[in-house]
């Protein structure tokens, strides 16, 4: 099977996004991932996640606009939000009818959390790596809990697959009724591939049907 890598710019509110896109000429579905507050697509644990998605998976990695631009330091979570509207819109009109699993590392993982809830064509399930479940220490030494955002999407009933390092000094998400949390070895930034790779890919398999002799069996 061909598969096909294309790079393109999406207009957004905030200026332009980027989508990092392979697909194959029959798409059974679509895996969007958005990156760490610092870092970019090239993480290693979205490369773990991007190459679990079984073939014909369309997966589109997004470098959001402040990262496009060369700004290290990201925008407040309005615009993290309104740019990734923007880019699920682009792709949902590009891959109508296909099931869609939304995920992203640590920022990015807040982000897809926060759009699942909110988004016109909701994702069958979110994956959240490294997601920060704790802030980083204020000056009075106060943490604010981003639980919340992570809790929504299991109130939503929306199935989450939560990926973590032991040693994440950002901290583990718990378990919950739509929620399964994997830790493996490591810290927040989740460079071990084979692991990550392992837990992510039986999970992502359950929402797509495998393909054989390019027929979806069902």
């Amino acid at each position: 099977m061909i598969v096909t890598r294309e790079e393109f710019e999406v207009p957004t509110p905030h200026g332009p996004a980027v989508v990092h896109l392979e697909h194959a000429s029959y798409c059974g579905g679509l895996l969007v991932l958005g990156h760490g507050a610092g870092g970019g697509i090239e993480a290693p644990d979205l490369l773990a996640a991007a190459s679990s998605a079984p073939v014909p998976i369309a997966v589109a990695r997004v470098l959001q606009p402040y990262r496009v631009a060369g700004r290290k330091a990201p925008p407040p979570a309005t615009q993290l939000d309104d740019a990734w509207a923007a880019v699920l819109a682009a792709l949902t009109a590009r891959f109508p009818d296909q099931d869609q699993v939304h995920g992203g590392r640590s920022s990015g993982a807040r982000v897809a959390c926060r759009g699942a809830v909110r988004a016109a064509k909701r994702p069958v399930g979110v994956l959240a790596l490294a997601f920060p479940l704790l802030a980083p220490a204020r000056k009075d030494g106060t943490r604010p809990d981003r639980s919340p955002e992570i809790d929504a999407v299991d109130e939503a009933g929306i199935p989450v697959l939560a990926v973590s390092g032991d040693r994440d000094r950002f901290g583990v998400p718990p378990v919950a009724g739509h929620r399964e949390v994997v830790t493996v070895r490591g810290d927040h930034s989740l460079r071990a591939q084979g692991p990550v790779r392992a837990a992510v890919e039986p999970w992502i398999a359950r929402f797509f049907p495998p393909l054989r002799d390019g027929l979806v069996l069902t």
